[in-house]
């Protein structure tokens, strides 16, 4: 591989952005394809949009010849502001499908090892988390159950901010508005707020707390394989 090459695919995947190495088997050349610069005009844009979201490598046909895509995609994680009763049956469904877990809630009465085992904790408020020890970024689902706007605010603002391909939030429909009021005022744009989930999770008549976290994991694996070929972060406002 060139060392130019090498060097960029290096920088991107330290980055946690999801890039193709676009190789022709007969001479050799490459081309490395980051999925936050997608071309719309790229002549394979529809197959690496796929690739992208199936994160399968593989060789295919193209009227220039074969090419082999090599995919590299960070690994998706799920990001729960929340320790709470759903967040206990949402860590291990979501280990399960294969995120990476980190539940933020700085009460620590409820972030407590006793309650949720191996998964990682940090009883901290999330400004203090976000983005100074976990920058979000488009690969990264974030979840808000607190039903506290001190707690549930700011984190899915930097949600909408950072792009992530999934940004849910517990609650009725008129909490969900009063949210939506707030997020305005914070100056969050109104299509970055239409992609709250709100009510969270898909529409499948769940109940329990383990019934819920199904219906939302299972939302966020919707939302990872089916979403747009890149979600640029939207440009920030600075929060007091």
């Amino acid at each position: 591989m060139d060392l130019a090459l090498l060097t960029e695919l290096n920088e991107a995947r330290l980055a946690r952005q999801a890039t193709i190495r676009v190789t022709d088997p007969n001479d050799g050349s490459e081309r490395l394809v980051r999925e936050a610069t997608l071309r719309s005009d790229d002549p394979l844009h529809d197959e690496l949009v796929a690739r992208f979201r199936s994160a399968k490598s593989g060789l295919i046909d193209t009227p220039d010849g074969k090419r082999f895509l090599t995919v590299y995609v960070p690994p998706p994680r799920i990001v729960v502001i929340g320790a709470v009763h759903i967040t206990q049956s949402l860590g291990p469904v979501a280990a399960i499908a294969g995120f990476d877990v980190t539940i933020i809630d700085p009460r620590t009465a409820f972030a407590s090892e006793e309650r949720f085992g191996e998964v990682k904790l940090v009883a901290k408020w999330p400004e203090d988390v976000i983005p100074a020890e976990l920058a979000l970024d488009p690969y990264t689902a974030l979840i808000a159950v607190t039903h506290d706007p001190k707690i549930d605010d700011y984190p899915l603002k930097a949600a909408l901010d950072a792009g992530c391909f999934y940004v849910g939030a517990l609650g009725s429909r008129k909490t969900h508005a009063a949210r939506v009021e707030r997020l305005k005022t914070a100056g969050a744009r109104a299509e970055a707020i239409a992609r709250v989930a709100a009510p969270i999770g898909l529409t499948i008549g769940a109940q329990s707390p383990a019934e819920i976290a199904v219906a939302i994991v299972a939302q966020v694996i919707e939302a990872l394989r089916l979403r747009p070929a890149h979600l640029a972060p939207m440009p920030a406002d600075v929060w007091a």
